[in-house]
């Protein structure tokens, strides 16, 4: 089944991200689509209201836009999005996997490492849902923006180009775009770091140490993401692309971006609220890929600040002069 309007999606997860890709799907005239979420009285709430007030407040939702809280609208499906946090994503699998139909296709769209065994996350989806192939939506695109109807573009990575392109023709819409690729470690890699990234750019904001320092940042960040995207056997060339500099851009430099906000906090030395860091991806992130760059033997050196920042191991001063003092070399 190749035509898009002949999919039947499932988005699982009625969070902000997994509410507005259930709409804009829908917006663009897919027939089928449901949003699946765990909470029986939100979802009746979103079927009688068609708005979600917690997550995407005054955005209207489609009408032909379908609500479930039972997991066998999945029978029949043949594209399941899984849109819930990287850490929460195995037990997902394990939760929703008996219900899949034998030929669907599952789509990770969360942006982080599995904290536990440093895994990507197609990797522990591969690995709970064996039998079905398993592809990554990342990019750009903050929920509301989305759900508005904005124009958004993003990156959708499958082991077989064939699937992504399925993927972007059957998820693509006038105002959300997909763009296809075959590089799954390079996609997950770069939403995962522009995480980490973005919460180095929010401490230089909160700190003060103005703009110039934030884009050299940027461009040292993203030197660090090819080195570990290549180590892992992904393409340096994807960290050019929407999921590498296009996502780390835009939430390296919106107050939009719960990344950026934490990283301001951090800078202004406010109080560390280990709850609230629980919700941005990149505090977990921080500390995976820096385990990793050390096993690989990666120069990581932004990323192995904002990880020790976290676990309270270095303050922000202490970090600056540690990376200012680093040996010359050449670019």
């Amino acid at each position: 089944m190749t035509d898009g309007q002949r999919e039947k999606i499932v988005v699982i997860g009625a969070g902000a991200f997994g509410t507005a890709l259930a709409a804009v799907i829908a917006q663009a005239g897919r027939a089928g689509v449901t949003l699946l979420g765990r909470d029986v009285s939100l979802m009746a709430d979103l079927r009688a209201d068609g708005v979600h007030d917690a997550a995407l407040p005054g955005i209207e939702l489609p009408d032909s836009l379908l609500y479930s809280a039972e997991p066998d609208v999945l029978a029949d499906a043949t594209i399941v999005l899984f849109v819930m946090p990287s850490q929460a994503q195995a037990d997902a699998a394990q939760q929703y996997g008996p219900y899949l139909a034998h030929d669907a296709v599952v789509v990770t769209c969360a942006k982080g490492i599995d904290r536990a065994s440093g895994r990507l996350l197609t990797t522990v989806l591969e690995e709970e849902l064996p039998h079905h192939p398993v592809a990554v939506l990342s990019g750009p695109g903050f929920a509301a923006d989305i759900a508005r109807g904005l124009p958004t573009a993003m990156s959708v990575a499958a082991a077989d180009i064939a699937v992504a392109e399925r993927l972007a023709q059957a998820i693509s819409g006038p105002t959300f775009r997909l763009y296809a690729s075959a590089d799954r470690i390079g996609v997950q890699l770069g939403g995962a770091l522009k995480n980490v990234l973005a919460i180095a750019c929010g401490i230089v904001e909160g700190a003060g140490l103005g703009d110039s320092a934030r884009a050299a940042l940027i461009a040292r960040g993203l030197a660090e993401m090819s080195r570990l995207i290549v180590a892992e056997g992904g393409e340096a060339d994807t960290v050019r692309g929407l999921s590498g500099l296009g996502d780390l851009v835009l939430t390296a430099t919106s107050h939009q971006s719960r990344n950026l906000r934490f990283g301001i906090s951090l800078g202004r030395g406010e109080p560390l609220d280990v709850t609230r860091g629980g919700l941005v991806e990149g505090a977990f992130a921080a500390s995976v890929a820096a385990r990793l760059a050390e096993r690989l033997s990666i120069d990581m050196p932004v990323t192995e600040a904002v990880a020790a920042i976290i676990d309270g191991r270095l303050d922000v001063k202490a970090a600056t002069e540690q990376l200012m003092t680093r040996p010359i070399t050449t670019e």
